[in-house]
């Protein structure tokens, strides 16, 4: 059968037990509280645009290589055979883009 608790004791649980709900209490009254949940957000929504960029400089840093590798030979000198008809392509696209323009106007 279980010991039979003197009232000193019963106060003395009472007492710790209320001491442990009360820093539980404070603990949700931090976690709740508006300055918290914002800046969890904050923190959220920082790591994701950080997460979001470094995919972005990951993606574009694959691209500007593979295109690096096609222009440029493995020693460093330019691959003329291949440059020549890009810049051609750019210079009739920026023409056209241009002649557009006057139309308009």
């Amino acid at each position: 059968m279980a010991e039979a608790r003197t009232p000193a004791q019963i106060e003395a649980d009472i007492a710790r037990r209320r001491q442990e709900l009360a820093v539980t209490l404070d603990e949700i009254g931090v976690r709740l509280h508006p300055q918290t949940i914002i800046g969890e957000a904050k923190a959220k929504a920082a790591a994701a645009v950080d997460r979001t960029a470094g995919r972005a400089y990951v993606v574009v840093n694959r691209a500007v290589s593979d295109v690096r590798a096609q222009l440029v030979s493995e020693d460093g000198a330019p691959r003329l055979e291949r440059i020549v008809p890009v810049a051609l392509i750019g210079v009739a696209v920026l023409g056209l883009l241009s002649l557009r323009a006057k139309r308009r106007r």
